[in-house]
């Protein structure tokens, strides 16, 4: 049991490097789901896996053994392995807790006051523009999703570079991204090793939003240049947007306007096994840890005389 615990918490340290090929193997809506799933779940089987560890703990000893009702002692691994174990856990799972409440509560506030500046402004449909002296967009979700653009930005663009962003912008509310990447930077506070995967879908949901831009506007090069004009603009700018927030400036931008100039439907043979990898990823820690779930219990049972060995 014990062992398939440990498994778990280590597969996490597989998905960082295959999701850094996964984003530029695969089309790139199809690699922000796969990525974020391959994320998600990893992330919260590694909870289960701590926290069975700490049930595992507490119920070696006595006080909470005779609150659990066990009648024979609960059969697990030395308790030089164990107990440590589980001291680590608790550590582990207090970390996750005040990390992720101040996490989110710093991001509901961003989001509050992003929502309150814009509803000061009046808004062309879903369009909110601001006088500042400092470029920057974004697509602010909530109700109603709006695009947020300071009078900066727009003056750094022409007319057509404009509709790129429009059209970029509106990619992000139209595929919920904001939904993707607070769901990788909730994992990012479960798991250490998928701190670094928040980059990775941050930038799978800014190739998706640039490739539906190119589409609307059917013009790779003209949605390359316009990306790359809007970062340029915008890089010594100290954006207040929540993280929640995807934005055309954000994510390795030379990466995305080589790849809005390059072929679009390049070869993509090592998808598959990319793929795959992660699939297999999710579905190890998926089984595992449910495994490792359900062997605690029935041990549980057992020590509480309601199940044979």
């Amino acid at each position: 049991m014990t062992a398939l615990l440990f498994l778990t918490l280590l597969l996490p340290c597989a998905v960082p490097p295959a999701a850094r090929h996964a984003v530029h193997r695969l089309a790139p809506v199809t690699a922000l789901w796969l990525i974020t799933v391959s994320v998600v779940v990893p992330a919260g089987c590694s909870l289960a896996a701590l926290g069975a560890l700490v049930l595992t703990g507490l119920l070696k000893l006595p006080a909470f053994a005779a609150l659990g009702e066990l009648v024979h002692p609960l059969r697990t691994a030395s308790d030089l392995v164990v107990v440590p174990s589980a001291a680590v856990s608790v550590g582990a799972l207090a970390v996750c807790a005040v990390t992720l409440a101040r996490a989110a509560l710093r991001e509901i506030r961003a989001v509050r006051r992003a929502r309150t500046a814009a509803g000061r402004r009046p808004a062309a449909g879903d369009l909110c523009v601001i006088d500042s002296p400092h470029p920057d967009a974004y697509a602010l979700p909530g109700r109603p999703h709006r695009i947020v653009v300071t009078t900066a930005m727009l003056r750094s663009l022409d007319a057509a570079e404009r509709e790129v962003l429009f059209a970029h912008e509106r990619a992000h509310n139209r595929g919920r991204h904001h939904y993707f990447l607070v769901a990788a930077e909730l994992a990012a506070h479960c798991h250490p090793a998928l701190r670094p995967v928040r980059a990775t879908v941050r930038l799978a949901a800014e190739r998706a939003a640039d490739e539906a831009a190119a589409a609307a506007v059917g013009d790779r090069r003209l949605t390359a240049r316009a990306i790359a004009r809007a970062a340029l603009a915008g890089q010594r700018t100290r954006s207040q947007r929540p993280g929640c927030a995807a934005a055309a400036t954000s994510g390795p931008v030379p990466q995305r306007v080589r790849a809005l100039l390059a072929a679009p439907h390049a070869s993509r043979r090592p998808a598959r096994w990319i793929a795959a990898a992660l699939l297999a990823c999710t579905a190890v820690s998926c089984t595992a840890s449910a495994t490792g779930v359900i062997d605690f219990h029935h041990r549980v049972e057992v020590a509480q005389g309601e199940a044979s060995r």
